[in-house]
C-alpha cells in the first residue's frame, strides 16, 4: 500500500518544472559591463523580457505539478 503524498506523475511535472526555471535563469547569464566598457548586451529583451517569464512559466507549473492530482481508478 503507497500513501505517498506525491505519485510518480507528480515527480515527473516538478522535474520538468525545475529544468524550465534552470532554463530561465540561463537566459538571464551573460557578458556583462566593466568599468571601462559598457556593454548593451545588458538590456537585450531575452535577458529582461523573455527569461523572467520563462522563469515565471516555470514556477507556476511547479505549483501545478505539486497541486496535480491524478484520477483514481
Amino acid at each position: 500500500m503507497n500513501n505517498f503524498a506525491f505519485s510518480k506523475i507528480n515527480f515527473i511535472l516538478i522535474g520538468i518544472s525545475m529544468i524550465i526555471v534552470v532554463i530561465g535563469f540561463l537566459m538571464m547569464i551573460g557578458a556583462s559591463s566593466d568599468e571601462k566598457t559598457f556593454n548593451p548586451e545588458i538590456f537585450s529583451d531575452m535577458r529582461i523580457k523573455v527569461a523572467p517569464i520563462v522563469c515565471l512559466v516555470g514556477f507556476l507549473s511547479v505549483i501545478c505539478g505539486i497541486m496535480y492530482r491524478p484520477k483514481n481508478k
